[in-house]
């Protein structure tokens, strides 16, 4: 087994360009149930509007925006606007940034996935 540092900061490289509270900070964003399901969606199907988010998960317009501003401030989404063919003005669309593809199929997803795997685990009416 891999020795660890004994500081966790020391994990991070020479040159990283984040720091340990702002890795903690995309953890902790994500553990919120309606984060975690606006970064789901955005990593598994892609770059969406808000009004395409707003059908998915069920949610208003004011708290959609509110969990999309925690995202964006964390750096796991960010947003993009273009032009529609045929539409007057910008597009406003949504997308996951490296980090928030990581966050969630290294982190949570992961954990879940880890459960079909490794299910004796998880099962505490087996003698161990």
């Amino acid at each position: 087994m891999e020795e660890q540092p004994e500081d966790p900061e020391d994990l991070l490289p020479p040159h990283s360009i984040l720091n340990l509270e702002e890795y903690l900070e995309m953890h902790a964003a994500v553990g919120h149930r309606t984060r975690y399901e606006i970064l789901y969606r955005l990593v598994h199907g892609g770059d969406m509007s808000p009004t395409e988010l707003e059908e998915e998960i069920e949610i208003d317009d004011s708290t959609l925006h509110y969990h999309l501003n925690k995202l964006l401030d964390v750096g796991l989404v960010e947003r993009r606007q273009r032009t529609e063919r045929g539409q007057d003005g910008l597009y406003t669309y949504y997308r996951a940034t490296v980090f928030g593809e990581v966050t969630l199929t290294e982190g949570v997803d992961e954990l879940i996935r880890g459960e079909w795997d490794f299910e004796a685990m998880y099962d505490s009416s087996v003698n161990r």
